[in-house]
């Protein structure tokens, strides 16, 4: 049997734990047409599985609907926004050549050009979207996909990355866009919970109000437990149940870092039932990331490094302006520290919700721990 403790991808429902309540949450809001959905988690939380998983369990119940998930990180402007999104439109009809066709129809002012990839061999589409033809772009795509014919479901990943696009209407031109839209509903995913839950939550903005929020929090422990014992079962051993709370306890059941440990486990034992076990892998994955690490270090200022290792040390930081806060790990004024937080936040080092402050990446805050 493969591992079963995925750390990258969705490889169906027997390898996916848990997420029942989001999942119909998700699923009914969006195919009774009532709401789009606005899904906010901290980064590796497992918001990407649940989406295609959702999106698989819609797909039984309508196997004619178009379905996308598109990865808004790499974007750094509108015009780049829409070029992703089209040629995701088309990756998504490409077998469907009367579809497809339509959609080039639609897309061709924004010149697009055949090619192939060198690695699989499949036809590629890459599009051309020039800044002053965004709005009318938008509009025709949106329109187009509302009328195809077929329930169309789009989720949008790292969705807050347009709040960091240099033109300052987008939030309020793509709201504008889509609240008329029929056939066509989206998720809104994001791990930056500050500017996720600022986007949707604030009556200032334009999505305010307009979508059914869900969280994403750690998998229930014992759900968790019995999910990940039965494929060491499977195997012929048995996961401690002291050792995966042990375990379960130490990552706050954050589920990229409770994968990757269990897959560490599952890879090297059939019966785990010490704590030494667990302890052993975190530190062997640390040390394969040792050298990242360090060349992370290397890019920041002193007193950076320092405000890095404090909040690692603390965990979770709320009142990082205390006196004893700053005493406890020689840290400069509270002016200094807050201008290397901002710095650590916008290198997503560090990750903000509500006041409370933590590294983004668990092993990071270990290797900190470990070796300053």
């Amino acid at each position: 049997m493969k591992n079963p403790f995925l750390k990258y991808g969705y490889q169906g429902a027997e390898y996916f734990c848990d997420r029942e309540s989001e999942t119909i949450t998700i699923s009914r809001t969006m195919s009774g047409g009532a709401s789009n959905v606005t899904l906010i988690s901290p980064r590796r939380m497992g918001k990407t599985g649940l989406i295609k998983h959702a999106f698989e369990i819609m797909r039984e119940d309508n196997p004619q609907a178009i379905f996308m998930y598109i990865d808004l990180l790499p974007t750094r402007s509108f015009s780049q926004f829409i070029q992703l999104f089209g040629e995701s439109v088309l990756k998504a009809v490409e077998g469907q050549a009367s579809l497809f066709k339509r959609i080039i129809d639609v897309l061709k002012s924004l010149r697009p050009v055949f090619s192939t990839d060198v690695i699989t061999g499949s036809p590629t589409v890459s599009l051309t979207v020039e800044s002053n033809e965004a709005e009318v772009t938008i509009q025709r795509i949106f329109d187009m996909l509302d009328n195809m014919g077929k329930d169309c479901y789009i989720a949008f990943d790292e969705f807050q990355q347009i709040g960091n696009y240099p033109e300052d209407n987008v939030e309020a031109l793509l709201r504008s866009r889509i609240q008329f839209l029929k056939n066509v509903r989206f998720i809104f995913a994001g791990s930056s919970q500050h500017m996720m839950t600022q986007m949707f939550m604030s009556a200032k903005r334009p999505f305010f109000n307009s979508t059914q929020i869900v969280t994403l929090k750690p998998i229930n422990e014992d759900v968790y437990y019995t999910w990940a014992n039965h494929f060491f079962e499977i195997k012929g051993g048995k996961l401690s149940r002291d050792v995966f709370h042990a375990l379960y306890t130490s990552l706050e059941g954050h589920t990229w870092y409770m994968q990757a440990v269990l897959n560490r486990l599952y890879e090297n034992h059939s019966n785990v039932d010490e704590v030494a076990q667990y302890q052993q892998a975190i530190t062997s994955i640390v040390e394969e990331y040792k050298d990242y690490y360090q060349s992370v270090l290397q890019l920041l200022t002193g007193n950076q490094t320092k405000v890095l290792y404090a909040i690692a040390s603390e965990g979770k930081v709320q009142a990082i302006n205390e006196s004893s806060f700053i005493k406890r790990y020689d840290l400069k004024a509270s002016s200094s520290v807050n201008t290397s937080l901002k710095a650590l936040c916008a290198k997503e080092l560090v990750s903000r919700n509500g006041r409370t402050y933590e590294l983004t990446d668990r092993f990071f805050a270990i290797y900190l721990r470990i070796y300053l």
